[in-house]
């Protein structure tokens, strides 16, 4: 298949988070280019005060370096900007007159720092703090300059001017608000900071707006409205970041204060689509890490054809400030309708607030403690009940092993920036004896993007080294032949293009050079997934519904009469018979699944048995779905159009692998289920249909035609994400029953399942055709 061309305007954060997740899907429908203003390859602005501050150098904040882009075969320019879309042609032109047409177009152009207007803006030693290049102007500047006024006392001024002064200029702050952090912090949290940052040596101007930046050439200090004046020699605007829409709205694509997303991050203009801070999503623009990561994932996946749908984030701050720690989320202001609990310890300099709206948390501010940031973002996020009994409580200090970081489920996110799972933490720090929470960032990537989780990890590693804490490593390779995960290795598959399983543990450095008997057949069914032109059976022959057959190791072959639903009439027994003795045919068996099974046809035979017979066979695959059963019962009820439903989903079936034979039964009678073993079960009721999974209640409807579409977009969600024989049970389990119910009801979701399986099917069935030779 011909790759389609993926250009992308922007390779900052976002953007290239984007990139990720769609590798990680799949490689193979994409060449990549990337066109970045800046020279340098991705980079984490964030950590670009931590640059500032001299905690870190340029090389440590780098990303994504020029090996990460030719290992995955990404084309890179550098230090150059594109400067027109043409949406008609398909076409994006550079500032180097270079053209290149696409067929996906990601605008991910992030966002500019907002410049005042004031007199004076132009004159030199004034600048901004947004990207490298601003941030050495900065370094180099403190070197010449020794008096620094940053107009912005939000996070990004807060952060240049810890900067300043670790550079050692003296640094006033000045902010058009009457606190620090107006956005995330509320007046107490704010005084607490402000107090603790002048301790430190910066100075702070509040509720002053200014009105010029004055002086000859260079600057000399900045005048105020109120007619007071403050003296310095270097300026930095650090007000607030703007949408970067400039290129969009030249290009006709709908804006408002960022370019307008719909749920999949899809722009007004057809195959042109927004990720990031350009972006605006149901009137919201978002300038955080969280938010960013959490639309690239959904972009990620939605080019990568898999359903993914952008809803909206939770915004949440969590930061240090020159050793502090701050944490904030939702409201931080009182109302009328809300009601607030509070913690403020002043020798230890701790603060703590919670908001409630009725019986449920809407916002919270923690300050010099945010250990509680994770629970509370979590009661926030889900909306969870909190009677007043256990209000007073949320602020008590919480045993270790009732924490948030022990009680959180060993499969969900500690960092969902880079998805990384309290599983992969434990197992990393009990593996390679880790002991800091930069020891879990160096090995597992755990807040190395926003930070946001650092309070989180650090509390499960203080679990982990606790008494309490009891747990042991699983093994979750992919076999004793190698120290990778299924996952990893799949995804291995896909971004090398390894077709083979000798390629596969070459490349990936098999420990076993010939595998083993649990790793071959896994790597087969993958390659088979992966790669169906390669993968289909060369022992199964297939000229038509009509004429196929397998190939037996004595040389002989063993057709399978197609018997929809278990169920054989009069007159296809009577024609099976008389084949069966017009050619001498002796070998007849009848499978655990209830098929008839025709074995010994000799070659020469093949062609006029199947002519003969002139039934549907069976196309057979070792994986593929058994025939569902409809188990026999006393009752009266008329089973037809059971069988007439089972009949419809083996036909929409056929050829088809999957992960783990299933075993799938149809009943009539409800007292019937604790008699039977299944996966899964369909149940016709009198007043409709029920679907089930080891007991528990999937689906139920009335109608025979919804039933048939809800099972048939389950199995080809299992086939497409579950582990190779990995049981439905292990599936549902992992995934989640509430997961699956969610996919299931969306009718979007259901639909997109129905056509990828139907699609499946008629690839497969094209793929499988042998001509035999006879």
């Amino acid at each position: 298949m011909k790759k389609q061309h993926l250009v992308m305007i922007g390779n900052g954060m976002a953007g290239l988070k984007t990139i990720e997740y769609l590798l990680k899907e799949t490689n193979q429908l994409y060449n990549i280019t990337i066109f970045g203003s800046e020279p340098y390859t991705n980079y984490s602005r964030i950590m670009l005060s931590s640059v500032l501050q001299g905690d870190v150098t340029f090389d440590d904040i780098t990303i994504h370096d020029w090996k990460w882009y030719e290992d995955n075969e990404i084309t890179l320019y550098p230090n150059e900007t594109v400067i027109e879309i043409d949406d008609q042609q398909q076409l994006i032109a550079t500032d180097k007159e270079r053209k290149i047409n696409y067929d996906k177009l990601i605008i991910a152009t992030g966002s500019n720092p907002f410049i005042l207007p004031l007199p004076g803006i132009d004159k030199e030693g004034v600048m901004t703090f947004r990207t490298i290049d601003d941030c050495k102007k900065m370094i180099e500047a403190a070197k010449h300059y020794k008096k620094a006024a940053v107009i912005g006392g939000g996070l990004l001024g807060l952060e240049a001017a810890r900067g300043l002064l670790n550079l050692g200029m003296k640094v006033d702050v000045v902010h058009l608000a009457d606190r620090l952090l107006n956005n995330q912090l509320d007046a107490k949290a704010s005084l607490l900071l402000k107090k603790e940052l002048e301790r430190q040596g910066m100075h702070f101007y509040l509720e002053k707006e200014t009105s010029e930046i004055y002086g000859d050439v260079s600057v000399e200090g900045l005048r105020f409205k109120d007619g007071t004046s403050i003296n310095a020699d270097l300026v930095v605007m650090a007000v607030g970041i703007k949408p970067n829409i400039g290129l969009a709205q030249k290009s006709g694509i709908e804006v408002n204060r960022g370019i307008v997303v719909n749920d999949q991050m899809e722009t007004s203009t057809p195959n042109i689509y927004a990720v990031g801070e350009c972006t605006e999503h149901n009137g919201m623009v978002y300038g955080l890490v969280k938010p960013l990561y959490e639309q690239a994932e959904v972009l990620g996946q939605h080019l990568a054809n898999q359903q993914a749908q952008y809803t909206g984030s939770t915004v949440y701050t969590q930061l240090k400030i020159s050793g502090i720690d701050l944490f904030s989320v939702g409201k931080i202001d009182e109302t009328d309708q809300t009601k607030a609990i509070y913690s403020y310890d002043e020798i230890g300099e701790t603060y703590k607030k919670v908001l409630f709206y009725e019986d449920k948390a809407v916002g919270a501010v923690l300050y010099g403690d945010t250990s509680l940031g994770g629970s509370l973002l979590d009661m926030i996020k889900k909306q969870k009940f909190i009677p007043d009994h256990q209000k007073a409580e949320l602020l008590q200090p919480v045993k270790i092993e009732e924490s948030y970081a022990a009680t959180l489920p060993r499969n969900e996110h500690v960092c969902t920036c880079n998805s990384v799972s309290k599983s992969c933490i434990i197992e990393n720090v009990l593996n390679k004896n880790l002991n800091s929470v930069n020891d879990v960032k160096t090995h597992t990537k755990a807040s190395s993007s926003c930070g946001g989780c650092k309070p989180v990890v650090q509390e499960l590693l203080d679990y982990i080294q606790s008494d309490f804490f009891h747990e042991t490593v699983k093994d979750n390779r992919f076999c004793s032949c190698t120290s990778l995960t299924e996952d990893e290795v799949v995804r291995a598959i896909q971004q090398y293009n390894l077709t083979s399983i000798n390629m596969i543990m070459e490349t990936l450095e098999w420990n076993n050079a010939t595998g083993c008997s649990s790793c071959r057949p896994a790597l087969h069914y993958y390659l088979e997934m992966i790669y169906p032109e390669h993968y289909v059976h060369e022992d199964f022959l297939f000229l038509d519904h009509k004429t196929n057959a397998f190939l037996e190791k004595d040389g002989t072959y063993t057709i399978v009469p197609q018997l929809y639903s278990g169920k054989i009439t009069t007159e296809q027994f009577k024609r099976i018979s008389d084949v069966l003795i017009d050619f001498k045919i002796d070998t007849v068996s009848i499978s655990s699944d209830q098929r008839l099974i025709i074995n010994g046809i000799q070659e020469s035979d093949l062609l006029s048995v199947c002519n003969a017979l002139n039934m549907t066979l069976h196309s057979y695959h070792p994986s593929s779905l058994r025939s569902i059963q409809i188990p026999e019962c006393n009752c009266k009820r008329k089973k037809e159009e059971l069988s007439t439903l089972v009949q419809e989903i083996e036909q929409q079936t056929e050829f088809l692998n999957l992960p783990k034979p299933l075993t799938i039964k149809a009943f009539c009678c409800k007292n019937m289920l604790a008699e039977h073993y299944f996966d899964l079960a369909l149940l016709q009721t009198g007043n409709g249909w029920e679907f089930l999974t080891d007991q528990v209640i999937l689906y139920a409807t009335i109608n025979p035609q919804e039933m048939r579409n809800v099972l048939l977009s389950f199995l080809q969600y299992y086939r497409r994400s579950a582990n190779y024989n990995e049981k439905i049970a292990q599936w549902t389990e992992r995934v989640g029953i509430v997961h699956i119910r969610e996919v299931l009801f969306d009718s979007e979701t259901q639909q997109m399942l129905l056509d990828d399986l139907k699609r499946d099917q008629i690839n497969r069935k094209q793929l499988m055709i042998r001509h035999p030779q006879l």
